[in-house]
């Protein structure tokens, strides 16, 4: 099946007993054994559930994998992952990645002794320098946020498979609609589902997702063990969303690149980071390994945190807000928000600086947003 119609019917056939279109809530933290060792597939809601399964099954067949595991948060599914690691082992990350991955990967530095390096995963010479024996794990975001700097997926994914190293990329800004890592040699995809794949600001949740049997056991063993997998309401509400994804994508995209165009020719823009602009250092490598460019953009702007503010505070429809890929459009102040809590020398490193404005584009006309940005500009 194509992508759309997967979207609207991988996973979802789950009511045998009234064979409802849509998949039932199962509101329950336990279910009834027929018999030692009998049950109809689910004992406990933690270890599983059938409104769950539904979205997972739906998320795998999406993203290309054999198994995905649906969890409370994106920050979940992050750490997750990070528990197929063990004290003493390095890891090599994005530099400008988000800055709550930052911070947990600082905080596994101290409590478990992983080791990080960050690094610009695009420099051959950098990835070669930062390799360790005791290297086991390899960080990609794509596009990263907030900078937006695309990474060659197939060129990390070789070289880690090239050293027996895995390989996690963060998927969330494209979602599987304009990005498939797996199939660029990824080991492992994670989301914040909280973003696009819901798509509609109203739950919070993450997934994991592979292809590799050996990997998706693994997994599995994780979720239930840390008790982290997520609610079966919250599950129904990203699989709702999901249905909508590839059409939502479509207009995100359109709207971002018709506000990136108007920005990049404002004179109080200094600089637009959109990987759909011919001009973006990553802009040949997106177009190979992406069938889109999503709706996340960032702007700087010519003037002062004063000015930066003044903008951010007289637009009508970008509310000022963190998070992103909702319907609604967002604006947002990195350094202090979603990066807030980010190693200062790595975040100013890294180019997260305070003119720094991020968006994230919604599905609205895209003229009143053009017409919203252009007042607040110009206060």
């Amino acid at each position: 099946m194509k992508f759309k119609t997967l979207a609207v019917h991988a996973g979802v056939a789950k009511d045998t007993a009234y064979n409802s279109v849509i998949t039932p809530i199962y509101q329950t933290s336990t279910f009834r054994f027929e018999g030692i060792g009998q049950t109809k597939g689910f004992d406990y809601t933690r270890s599983g559930n059938p409104t769950r399964t539904a979205l997972e099954e739906n998320l795998a067949a999406l993203e290309g994998g054999i198994l995905a595991r649906a969890v409370a948060t994106g920050m979940v599914a992050i750490q997750t992952v990070l528990h197929l690691l063990k004290a003493g082992d390095h890891l090599i990350c994005t530099q400008d990645c988000y800055g709550g991955t930052e911070r947990l990967l600082r905080l596994y530095t101290s409590l478990y002794g992983i080791e990080v390096s960050f690094i610009d995963l695009n420099r051959e010479s950098e990835l070669e320098a930062s390799l360790r024996k005791t290297t086991k794990m390899v960080w990609i975001e794509t596009p990263s946020n907030p900078l937006m700097n695309v990474t060659d997926i197939r060129k990390v994914t070789g070289f880690a498979r090239n050293h027996g190293i895995l390989t996690v990329a963060d998927n969330t800004f494209l979602s599987p609609v304009f990005q498939k890592p797996l199939e660029l040699g990824a080991d492992l995809v994670i989301h914040s589902t909280t973003k696009y794949l819901n798509g509609h600001s109203d739950v919070v949740g993450g997934a994991v997702i592979t292809a590799d049997p050996v990997l998706a056991d693994r997994i599995s063993y994780l979720v239930n063990a840390l008790g982290v997998a997520q609610a079966p309401f919250d599950s129904w509400l990203v699989l709702r969303g999901i249905k909508t994804l590839a059409l939502r994508m479509k207009q995100h995209e359109e709207n971002a690149l018709a506000v990136a165009r108007f920005l990049d020719q404002h004179p109080s823009v200094k600089k637009v980071n959109y990987p759909g602009l011919p001009g973006h250092s990553g802009y040949e490598t997106a177009k190979s390994q992406q069938s889109g460019f999503g709706g996340m953009l960032s702007f700087e702007v010519d003037g002062d945190l004063e000015k930066v503010n003044r903008i951010l505070s007289s637009t009508r429809l970008f509310s000022l807000a963190e998070s992103l890929g909702g319907i609604e459009s967002l604006i947002c102040h990195p350094a202090t928000m979603t990066h807030a809590s980010m190693d200062p020398e790595l975040r100013e490193k890294a180019g997260i600086t305070q003119p720094v404005i991020r968006l994230s584009v919604g599905i609205e006309d895209a003229e009143d947003l053009i017409a919203d940005l252009k007042q607040a500009l110009s206060a």
